[in-house]
């Protein structure tokens, strides 16, 4: 499921000095929708600053990844029984390969506002890692779409169909595993595939309906109180680990399941959604150790929260959209909003910032464009055709965004 905190570090991922047209996992370099990139346009529309419009067979809500003139996504059938990977020439629009990688004899059902594709891949020079929650995990070559190795044994049930995205840590790959029957998260050597550490979700599930016990959260490295974490919301969770070796640092208790919306970090505090159904915005300290929920929550705000779409952070801002459309700007010290907004209905893809300019884009593939502050401030409404779930990517002076039958390059 659908981009400045410059201390949060995915570290490799992010793209080599002055090399910020890649687009490398969910969210961008830095995992939090944020790109340095100028020159994007403002306005379009199917008739205006559109490049090229490439169909992309079946459905999928991954967004796209972006190495060097590769863009990759995966897709799958309705049903989840074929699951693919797809890869578009970042210049034509055309389709270089599209690689069925796994068949599926008795998928789960899937909520009609998921897909069988929805992790975003992670992308670097020569690779792709494709990850369809417990249906399959794959590396592939990224010059001959030839696959160097894959998992099929981190099963779960998903019982809505996946979501969580892998990232990637130093030399490894980190993916979460939080279905209605197992819950951990554990890391894969990028190189071979092969387990390098496995840590089960420290949270009591007793008594807890196992529709309740699931997650779709991507995770995030930060470097906090000296040390680097991985800050991971599960369901009734937000556990912190040492991305080294997956020992548990910290932990807050909550009350929330299917999380859906990336973590963020501003150096003082992360900011995190606890749940879909009723999402609350918690700002948490993380300097703790043990379980800190009676201690480092700094404050809680309830009102208008986001259920899918990810936070974006902005100076002393928060910025977030609700899926029933309302933009809520947040002081990060404070927890008070600044100003609410209602732009329309149905947000699930996570906002992106350049240049001055928060993007917001809309499920009825509307994006508006707005410039941050104090003061609500629009600068723009865009119009494509089709629907938005996935969250677009930037390259170049390009905007990617995926709809439910095309891939679209925005560029003036």
């Amino acid at each position: 499921m659908l981009n400045t905190a410059w201390i949060i570090m995915i570290a490799v991922m992010a793209a080599p000095a002055g090399d910020s047209d890649n687009w490398p996992q969910f969210r961008g370099p830095r995992g939090d929708g944020h790109t340095s990139i100028t020159g994007l346009p403002l306005e379009w529309s199917e008739d205006k600053n559109v490049a090229w419009k490439t169909a992309i067979h079946d459905v999928g809500w991954s967004s796209p990844v972006i190495w060097a003139n590769q863009i990759w996504m995966t897709t799958a059938d309705k049903k989840g029984a074929r699951l693919y990977a797809v890869c578009v020439d970042r210049a034509s629009g055309k389709i270089v390969h599209d690689i069925k990688l796994f068949d599926v004899d008795k998928p789960d059902r899937v909520n009609r506002m998921n897909t069988y594709a929805s992790p975003t891949p992670v992308i670097e020079a020569g690779r792709v890692y494709v990850h369809f929650g417990g249906y399959g995990t794959a590396c592939l070559d990224t010059n001959s779409g030839k696959v160097i190795w894959s998992r099929r044994d981190m099963k779960c049930e998903h019982h809505m169909g996946p979501g969580a995205s892998p990232i990637a840590y130093g030399k490894w790959l980190i993916v979460p595993v939080d279905g209605v029957d197992v819950q951990y998260i554990t890391a894969l050597d990028r190189e071979t595939g092969k387990t390098v550490w496995k840590t089960k979700r420290s949270v009591d599930y007793r008594g807890v309906h196992k529709y309740c016990r699931k997650a779709f959260c991507t995770p995030s490295v930060i470097q906090a109180a000296g040390r680097k974490q991985l800050v991971s919301p599960c369901a009734r969770g937000i556990i912190a680990y040492n991305p080294d070796t997956g020992k548990e640092l910290w932990k807050v208790q909550t009350k929330g399941f299917s999380v859906v919306p990336r973590p963020v970090f501003d150096g003082k505090r992360i900011y995190v959604v606890t749940d879909c159904d009723f999402p609350e915005l918690w700002a948490i300290k993380p300097d703790g150790k043990g379980n800190v929920t009676g201690t480092h929550i700094a404050w809680k705000q309830k009102k208008n929260m986001p259920q899918r779409a990810s936070l974006l952070l902005l100076g002393d801002l928060v910025y977030s959209v609700s899926h029933k459309g309302y933009v809520v700007c947040t002081e990060t010290a404070s927890g008070k909003p600044v100003w609410i907004e209602r732009i329309g209905k149905a947000y699930s893809a996570s906002p992106i910032h350049a240049e001055n300019r928060v993007y917001l884009f809309s499920e009825r593939a509307g994006t508006t464009v707005i410039q941050p502050g104090r003061k609500y401030k629009p600068l723009a409404t865009n119009q494509l055709d089709g629907r938005v779930m996935a969250s677009p990517a930037v390259s170049g002076k390009a905007i990617f965004i995926r709809t439910d039958s095309h891939l679209y390059r925005i560029e003036k």
